[in-house]
């Protein structure tokens, strides 16, 4: 694909540039969403969700899952638990950039919901991706909120320019991309 078809398309090119930062990226029909979860939650015994998240996106998947409450936070004790992911929704994607953005709005959570777990997933439906930052930025609710911009796992660099991922954030990120809207938005 040239770069030219990749503007025209930016599910695509989104998916390019998180798998450029190493995280791992499924594309599927929104009727696919489920098992997509359940594939990017393999190896987890457990999830921690905001309380809005749509329960059909979990419906594949079969293992413990807690939601995390406004009014009942999760400690970060048990976020930050092993084998523990976090499955979340985004307010909006930048396809030039390869960045989500949360906004700590609907099925988002909380910022340390989604800071803390070793291993996030990320639902992203294609009517979410804007292709430029300023697109993006124009498509927040309300921008001067707190804003958690994700482009990949987690990763720092030591003075010896060893490469150390989840320092500050997720270790691993998948990120689903569904190629129409997302059922249940």
């Amino acid at each position: 694909m040239s770069a030219t078809d990749a503007v025209l398309d930016p599910v695509a090119l989104l998916a390019g540039r998180l798998a450029d930062y190493r995280a791992t990226v499924h594309r599927c029909h929104p009727s696919g969403l489920a098992a997509a979860v359940a594939t990017a939650l393999a190896r987890t015994h457990r999830v921690a969700a905001p309380a809005d998240l749509p329960a059909a996106w979990l419906s594949a998947w079969h293992g413990d899952v807690v939601h995390d409450d406004a009014g009942a936070p999760l400690a970060l004790a048990e976020l930050d638990a092993p084998a523990v992911s976090v499955v979340t929704g985004c307010a909006v994607a930048m396809a030039e950039t390869g960045t989500i953005i949360l906004d700590a709005g609907p099925r988002q959570g909380r910022r340390a919901l989604t800071l803390v777990p070793d291993h996030h997933v990320c639902v992203v439906a294609a009517d979410q991706i804007a292709v430029s930052v300023p697109q993006a930025l124009a498509r927040l609710a309300d921008p001067t909120r707190p804003l958690t911009m994700i482009s990949g796992p987690s990763a720092t660099s030591d003075i010896e320019l060893n490469r150390v991922e989840g320092v500050h954030g997720p270790r691993r990120l998948d990120v689903i991309l569904t190629d129409d809207p997302a059922p249940s938005r």
